[in-house]
């Protein structure tokens, strides 16, 4: 490590101002402040002092997404070879699926980090770290059949128009990842939803086979579209395990547990929004249970909901995000038991669109800064009625 930071200490004044690569300057701060921890100091007024930095924040986050990364790439591979009924072995379900994400990793980081290094240096700013989550998530929270073109369109569109446009990282009150998906399904509804983009259907690199025609629905699409009240698929541990057709990274409970945990024990997860956000959507789903319309998703036990598409990335991984939640303890219950419940009656209500919990959390985010100004507004008021009472 000492022989990294000599070198870097070394190529340093070639990136400052007069060097011959001062132009690459936000490029290569936003390097060294990655690599390590900045040397400068605030040296006036009162500021907390902490070991870990955004940059560390946003690493850590990345680490926990790592299970459900890996447990996607094998799943994508075990969902091609079971629906194309060919034996293959654990490797060759893992390389298929790891051959079938790189590509979508690499064009949702080259084109999102390629806006914020034009911008930062346009702007003379340092490099943002925000995308470091950002353009992990994406890639997880679609399907294996996304076409690249649409996925760097769809980024660049959400870089640009959903975090820059409000001054870059901690700016923002829409999620990135999830303005993303959101101009995916909205402006290319067929390569995000139907039975046909769920599963791999070509060979890559000797790895899978030419399939045509491969068509496999999601629980959520199989509920949604159901003549009968019943006709929603039962429970089985592959609901927990995450071995069904979805989105990359969003079908293992399990996997995303283990990210659950990573955050909280680090202290940067909130576990009151990733509670509330489970027993709101528990609560609405039993009250569908019992009150809602005569439907196989309303019918399908709020148990199951919960297992089901997005709900859980989301609420462990975007309805937490630290820049569009709520940032007060009581804010952050109402927040997240709103998200749940929302996202279950956007998916049973609306037919058309089953999964609900990415317009629940963008909904929520909207309301987040009311929910806080609320709570605050709420302390100040106990506040001046107990510095008047003890001033009589």
């Amino acid at each position: 490590m000492k022989a990294l930071r000599n070198y870097v200490d070394k190529i340093k004044p070639h990136f400052q101002e007069g060097g011959k690569l001062h132009a690459f300057h936000s490029v290569f701060d936003g390097i060294e402040t990655f690599l390590f921890v900045p040397n400068s100091t605030s040296q006036s007024g009162v500021h907390i002092h902490d070991a870990i930095d955004s940059k560390r924040i946003m690493s850590i986050v990345v680490i926990s997404l790592m299970p459900a990364l890996l447990f996607g790439m094998y799943n994508v591979g075990y969902q091609h070879f079971t629906y194309a009924n060919v034996p293959a072995t654990f490797w060759q379900m893992f390389g298929y699926g790891f051959l079938s994400i790189l590509p979508k990793i690499i064009v949702s980081y080259a084109v999102g980090l390629g806006i914020e290094f034009i911008i930062a240096q346009w702007k003379k700013e340092e490099i943002q770290e925000g995308f470091l989550v950002s353009g992990m998530l994406i890639p997880m929270i679609v399907p294996v059949e996304c076409p690249l073109w649409i996925l760097g369109v769809a980024t660049a569109f959400a870089v640009i128009f959903a975090k820059e446009v409000f001054g870059g990282t901690g700016m923002n009150i829409f999620n990135v990842a999830l303005v993303t998906r959101a101009f995916l399904f909205f402006a290319y509804p067929a390569q995000m939803s139907g039975d046909s983009v769920w599963v791999g259907a070509n060979s890559i690199f000797g790895f899978g086979e030419n399939i045509d025609g491969l068509t496999a629905a999601t629980a959520l699409g199989e509920a949604a579209t159901a003549v009968s009240p019943t006709g929603y698929p039962p429970f089985t541990i592959d609901m927990i395990t995450g071995l069904i057709p979805g989105s990359i990274g969003e079908t293992s409970m399990i996997a995303i547990a283990i990210g659950a945990v990573i955050l909280l024990w680090t202290g940067i997860g909130s576990w009151k929004i990733m509670l509330s956000v489970f027993v709101g959507g528990a609560f609405m789903g039993w009250i569908f249970n019992i009150a809602g319309p005569d439907t196989a998703i309303a019918h399908m036990p709020w148990w199951e909901q919960l297992c089901l598409g997005g709900f859980a990335f989301g609420a462990v991984f975007m309805a937490t995000d630290p820049v569009t939640a709520s940032r007060t303890e009581y804010g952050k219950l109402i927040y997240g038991f709103l998200i749940g419940a929302l996202a279950i009656v956007i998916r049973v209500l609306n037919p058309g669109y089953p999964e609900g919990m990415m317009l629940a959390i963008l909904f929520m985010n909207i309301f987040a800064p009311l929910i806080d100004y609320c709570f605050m507004q709420r302390n100040i008021n106990m506040r001046a009625k107990r510095a008047l009472k003890s001033n009589k």
